[in-house]
């Protein structure tokens, strides 16, 4: 009987480019989601509710991609996220997992501002307190993107025009979604040997924001303008539509996590852990 990987989240983007890379390579999976398909191989779960052991028999690898952005404030976010996470771990705890990759953000850092690097950082301790690997994608890309860098794209197809937050000096660090979903389809498998740590999964090249959005630009064959705005003005927007009930693709958090970045990204482990990351470059894309 081959290995089985359960994997949550796999409705999203990052964890939706893990199903379709661990298919295509054989992989067995569970589905642990909200809405299982007819006649897919899945389980009901939702993340912060219970799950049972008895749900994870046979399951020899665990990802875990899901998080709930749903919940604003922090004592929701721990109860969904943080404490959800936890429930999760002790049932794979229980059911004799033997791998669990716990997938994290670079905004999780000592020092973070925003509530989902503070989750974050609290999902990792759990993590690590479960003997799992802690991975720290930085802004994940693809062909045919989606996410943050899927709403970038957008922005830019759309627009001539790009607001921009500040001077734009903000930094990123980048990841293709298969350089990715490689390194972690090999962890699960067994391909590579795990000892419970933190990596930090991007290339090393910092990416200015202004830079960054240039570089869509140039994929798109596209000139863009920028407006300058002030952060502070943008964020008072945002919690304002929040705290009226507006559900917007850029929350007053995500902002935060922008504006308060880890300064010293630790990239030094990566390649002796057999994790390889190509260079970002737009116009090797299909946007």
């Amino acid at each position: 009987m081959s290995d089985l990987c359960a994997i949550t989240g796999s409705q999203g983007y990052v964890g939706g480019r893990f199903k379709n890379y661990f298919a295509a390579h054989g992989s067995d999976l569970l589905e642990l989601t909200r809405r299982p398909g007819p006649g897919a191989r899945a389980v009901a779960f939702r993340l912060g509710a219970e799950i049972s052991p008895q749900a994870l028999a046979g399951v020899t690898a665990l990802v875990h991609c899901a998080y709930d952005f749903q919940p604003l404030h922090w004592n929701e976010i721990r109860a969904v996220n943080v404490d959800g996470t936890r429930k999760l771990f002790a049932a794979a705890r229980r059911a004799g997992i033997g791998k669990i990759i716990c997938l994290s953000s670079i905004s999780a850092y000592d020092g973070c501002r925003s509530f989902y690097g503070r989750a974050k950082l609290e999902i990792e301790k759990i993590a690590l307190d479960s003997g799992a690997l802690v991975v720290r994608p930085g802004l994940v890309y693809g062909s045919r993107p989606g996410g943050m860098f899927g709403k970038l794209v957008a922005q830019v197809r759309q627009s001539a025009v790009i607001p921009l937050i500040g001077n734009g000096s903000q930094i990123q660090f980048l990841i293709h979604d298969a350089d990715l979903a490689a390194f972690v389809e090999k962890v699960a498998a067994g391909k590579i040997r795990m000892t419970p740590r933190i990596l930090t999964a991007a290339h090393e090249q910092p990416w200015p924001f202004r830079e960054l959005l240039q570089e869509i630009a140039r994929g798109l064959e596209k000139k863009i303008k920028f407006v300058s705005l002030p952060w502070r003005l943008i964020w008072a927007g945002l919690k304002t539509a929040e705290a009226c009930g507006l559900r917007l693709n850029f929350r007053s958090d995500s902002l935060v996590s922008l504006m308060y970045q880890n300064a010293n990204p630790d990239f030094s482990p990566n390649t002796a852990a057999g994790l390889m990351c190509r260079p970002f470059r737009a116009e090797a894309l299909d946007l």
